[in-house]
């Protein structure tokens, strides 16, 4: 799971905006960005692309508009998204968005061992699904959001074992486009990027307190490895 970034307004994100086509858009920056905080995510409307804010929730309470905390829907598994009547069935073929970060964390599952992840001279483009909601007494729009994570990967072993999230390439203009267009709704076509696979390097550091993201440990990196053609299918 993803349960926790930060975005900087550093060169790696600027040009990571560059990339998205969404240059000189403003974005929300923090230093700590937790579950059902309000975030920036980039969309596809029928206006153009956009950057907006969302709650980092994708499931609200219908009556109060506030994240339902009964499921955790921070996050949307890979393994839901083609599954008819899930929560992320309907927006990983119509709410298809890109979420900027400039690092984040993981834990083991022992409430002790977190690692800070970052990806080495770039931002991260993290593949999440949104929502749209209104607000049904003042006809106000509100977005939500999610990040999709994949299954386990074995250099994560001693990161976290379960899951990643997913970081998009965004070098990859025509894969980006088909990522943010609502029409398209063949999702076959993002197969691959739905198998666990470091694309970039990773610097990992360990921290302590997640919420204070502070070093306690030498960073180490985590190099890409060639995809098999398996993988590649």
């Amino acid at each position: 799971m993803c349960g926790r970034f930060n975005v900087f307004d550093s060169p790696e994100v600027q040009l990571l905006l560059k990339l998205l086509a969404v240059e000189g858009a403003q974005l929300r920056y923090s230093g700590d960005m937790a579950p059902g905080a309000t975030i920036s995510i980039i969309r596809q409307s029928e206006q153009g692309r956009q950057v907006c804010d969302a709650i980092w929730w994708l499931m609200l309470d219908r009556q109060t508009l506030k994240p339902n905390y009964d499921y955790a829907s921070f996050n949307s598994r890979w393994d839901k998204l083609n599954t008819k009547g899930s929560l992320a069935y309907q927006p990983y073929r119509q709410g298809r968005c890109v979420i900027p970060a400039s690092a984040f964390i993981e834990g083991l599952g022992d409430r002790r061992t977190y690692h800070q992840i970052e990806l080495q001279n770039e931002a991260i483009a993290f593949g999440g699904l949104y929502k749209h909601y209104l607000d049904p007494h003042t006809g106000e729009s509100i977005y939500t959001a999610s990040i999709i994570t994949l299954g386990p990967l074995p250099q994560w072993q001693h990161i976290h074992p379960k899951s990643m999230p997913l970081m998009l390439p965004a070098q990859d203009t025509a894969l980006i486009n088909n990522w943010l267009d609502p029409k398209q709704q063949d999702v076959s076509q993002f197969e691959s990027l739905l198998k666990p696979h470091i694309r970039s390097p990773q610097r990992v550091t360990p921290i302590g307190k997640p919420s204070q993201w502070n070093p306690i440990g030498e960073s180490f990196m985590l190099d890409p490895e060639p995809r098999s053609a398996e993988q590649s299918e």
